[in-house]
């Protein structure tokens, strides 16, 4: 009987393990990982996500009955090797401690299937010119599938001709799911400058270091200490302008980064 039980739980889990992109859900939050596990009818529905207290472990969330349970992965160093400990149990990598959890359980259940991933596209407002090599270049009004939300200014996601890279989030808009493609707002093309060419246009003219002002609030994440805490109306020096979106420049003391749709440059740049 405990063979026939087994066999039937490999078969019912007969997702694949190795397929990081099939579970791997990035750094979204606990209560939108929940909500999007509560929406699958079955148990064992699971996705694994980046951990918010504890940067760089991880959290198997699973469906079960009905509530959803967050398990931590810590990530720890044995022996100069990488492991991965779920309760009292050690896995080399997260494949691995998935493959366990197809044919064990958890709490209630065992490891069924992924959870469905919504799909998410955007448009590109203009040319980026990827310089590292993870980067995805493309072209102004081109449409992309994100996949990652990896960090606050930079995704992953997939051209049309399916390669995959990082991508600048200032440079790309949402495209709202009730659109098709052909109905995307397509980049501006009058004599209105969006902002991601009006800093393109500051960039080539802009001597620096230059004063701006902070126009919206921005609260970084709290492991982050390269990241400047920016609050409406502060006055920031600019040091430099990145192509990626984010600058560098010194507010209240400290030098750090920020996303440049956040500030706007003073018009006289002798105010104060």
């Amino acid at each position: 009987m405990v063979y026939i039980f087994i066999i039937q739980v490999i078969m019912a889990s007969s997702f694949n393990h190795e397929d990081r992109d099939c579970w791997y859900f990035g750094a979204i939050g606990r209560n939108e990982a929940t909500d999007l596990l509560m929406a699958e009818r079955e148990g064992g529905v699971f996705l694994v996500r980046d951990s918010q207290s504890s940067v760089g472990d991880y959290v198997l969330c699973v469906k079960e009955d009905s509530k959803v349970s967050h398990y931590i992965i810590n990530k720890t160093q044995q022996q100069d090797q990488a492991r991965y400990k779920i309760g009292d149990q050690f896995f080399k990598n997260i494949p691995e401690l998935l493959s366990f959890y197809k044919v064990h359980y958890l709490d209630t259940t065992p490891l069924i299937r992924p959870a469905s991933k919504k799909t998410e596209k955007v448009i590109a407002k203009f040319d980026f010119e990827g310089k590292e090599k993870d980067d995805l270049s493309f072209k102004r009004g081109d449409i992309l599938t994100v996949l990652f939300k990896d960090e606050e200014q930079w995704w992953t996601a997939k051209n049309k001709d399916g390669k995959v890279g990082s991508i600048p989030v200032p440079y790309v808009q949402k495209i709202d799911e009730s659109q098709s493609p052909i109905d995307a707002p397509k980049p501006t093309t009058n004599n209105t400058l969006t902002q991601a060419e009006a800093a393109k246009k500051n960039q080539m003219q802009r001597r620096l270091p230059a004063k701006a002002r902070v126009k919206q609030v921005r609260v970084p994440n709290a492991y982050d200490d390269t990241a400047l805490k920016l609050e409406v109306g502060d006055i920031i020096t600019v040091t430099k302008m990145n192509i990626n979106g984010q600058w560098e420049g010194e507010l209240n003391g400290k030098t750090g980064y920020f996303p440049f749709t956040h500030v706007e440059f003073l018009d006289d740049e002798n105010e104060n």
